[in-house]
Formats: C-alpha cells, structure tokens, sequence
C-alpha cells in the first residue's frame, strides 16, 4: 500500500485519486486558518511556487481538531486561504487526523511516519504536555500544520512536526526532486 492508493475529498465534494499524483512528490499538511502557525500557509505557498514545476504537490487539509482553529465551511477555508495567503496549491475537504474518525489516508501517515515529537518542539511540547498529554509518545498529529514528504513512488519518507516551518525543509524538498 502507498498513499497512491487513497481518494480524499476536494473542498467542492468531488473525489480525488492520489494515484494521480504518481511522480510528483508530495507535502501533505493539516491546516488551519486561525492558529498560531497560520502564517505557515505564506511559507508552503512559496515552495509551492518554486518547487512546483519540478515536481512537487502540496495537499492542504483542514482539520479543526486543536483547538477549534478551523471552524469555517469549506468555502470559507478556500476564500481565507486565498484572500489571505493567496494559496494556489490544493486545498481539500475538511479532515479529522485522530480518533475514530481519521481520515484513512491520516490513519495510513501517521502508522507510516509516527514522528519523533519532543521537548525540541518547544513551546508547542509544552502546550501538548498540558492540554493533551495523552498524545505525547503516540503516532497521533500532535497540532496543526504536521507536514508529511512522499515521495512519487507514494512512500512516506518522513514526518516534520508542526514547529518546523516549510523553509526548513526545503533542503529535503530539493533532495526528494533531484
């Protein structure tokens, strides 16, 4: 199994194969438009940018599951992310990415890239610590913008917690399109 083998929902309803993204390395991000890491969005949409045209998606998934960070409908997710951010990589239909109601493809991400999420992620560690301490040591997505590399065969490569911001992982980005 590899995430090429997963259809998700677009934001309009309409079902997407990501076997159609076979070759294209892929970063799928849980996001939210009222969160701390928000600005990430500016940071994705310039990798995206430069980075597209050899060969990289960017899959945005919204999730309102900390904190309540992503309450708008998806028509509102689009026109935030757009007025906004000017957001041109694919934003998707709302997803849960724990507990029982997770996504299959976020089930499938998270067993494949269970994270190495500790006392370096500072501040969100010590949020994480208080609010939900049970997550700590799990595969759970521990807060919004957890960031997951595929390559185009639709292997998992790696986890990036939510702290690591997009221009961080742009050397591993350039290693994945060479």
């Amino acid at each position: 199994m590899t995430v090429h083998d997963f259809t998700v929902e677009a934001a309009d309803g309409s079902d997407r194969s990501l076997g159609d993204y076979a070759g294209q390395t892929l970063l799928i991000v849980n996001v939210a438009s009222k969160c701390g890491l928000t600005p990430q969005y500016e940071g994705l949409e310039a990798l995206y940018q430069e980075l597209h045209g050899r060969g990289l998606e960017i899959l945005g998934f919204p999730c309102n599951q900390f904190g309540g960070q992503e309450p708008g409908t998806n028509e509102e997710i689009q026109s935030f992310c757009s007025t906004n951010y000017n957001v041109t990589f694919p934003v998707l239909n709302k997803v849960e990415v724990n507990g029982s109601g997770a996504a299959p493809l976020y089930q499938y991400l998270r067993s494949e890239a269970p994270g190495d999420f500790g006392p370096d992620a500072g501040f969100l560690y010590e949020h994480i610590q208080k609010s939900r301490p049970e997550a700590i040591g799990t595969d759970e997505v521990k807060w919004n913008f957890t960031k997951f590399l595929v390559d185009g065969a639709g292997n998992v490569v790696r986890r990036y917690e939510p702290t690591v911001t997009p221009e961080e992982i742009r050397k591993d980005l350039d290693a994945a399109l060479a």
